[in-house]
């Protein structure tokens, strides 16, 4: 395989990853027993006996973020962004598979039985997979975004406005998680589909180019 064929799959693995993600955290936030997609964490679906589905959907999908990362940096030898944002994207894969290593802790309700508030003091793993999940996918996917925007403002692109307005619209989804906790699992699904969706779109487009 060439070069170039290597970089599409790679690219490749930026669309499919951010899809499936949100595909089987939307099926199975409807479907699980005793869980309610509004309010309760996407995490949260990795607990009790059906929880290996999401555990895998975060591994899965956290290696192909990390392959996605390998891509975006063969489609930007240089400018703007053309360290960073790989490495960010590269490390919101692993973040991501931290997260299904090391389980969320029960909360919000679920599994039913569950307290419906947090717990003051999360144990161990769940500290590791929350700091995990904040830092390097709600914090560092906006960040990149932001360094795209001006990568793209400097090639005259639309993307730029798009990428501007998708980091803004992921923090304002994840501080209305806080802001609105009735509303919790729907603001952080928001905030997925967000970003998520751009790491998907930003894929195909350098796949496009690649491909010419």
């Amino acid at each position: 395989m060439t070069s170039r064929g290597t970089t599409r799959w790679l690219l490749l693995a930026g669309v499919i990853g951010p899809v499936l993600f949100v595909v089987v955290l939307l099926v199975e936030g409807w479907t699980r027993p005793g869980y309610d997609p509004q309010r309760m964490f996407v995490s949260l679906l990795s607990l009790t006996d059906d929880g290996w589905q999401q555990v895998a959907n975060f591994l899965l999908t956290g290696a192909l973020f990390v392959l996605a990362a390998i891509g975006w940096r063969r489609s930007m030898p240089d400018g703007p962004g053309c360290r960073w944002v790989p490495i960010l994207l590269g490390l919101a894969g692993i973040a991501l598979m931290v997260a299904g290593v090391f389980v969320t802790d029960a909360s919000t309700g679920y599994p039913p039985g569950t307290p419906l508030g947090r717990a003051a003091a999360g144990s161990w793993h769940g500290t590791i997979h929350d700091l995990a999940s904040v830092l390097f996918v709600f914090l560092g996917l906006p960040a990149a975004m932001f360094i795209m925007a001006r990568r793209f403002r400097g090639e005259g692109s639309r993307w730029s406005l798009y990428s501007l307005v998708s980091g803004v619209g992921m923090l304002l989804a994840f501080v209305g998680m806080f802001v609105f906790p009735d509303l919790l699992g729907l603001m952080q699904r928001v905030a997925v589909v967000i970003g998520f969706g751009w790491v998907a779109r930003v894929s195909w487009r350098f796949r496009a180019q690649v491909a010419r």
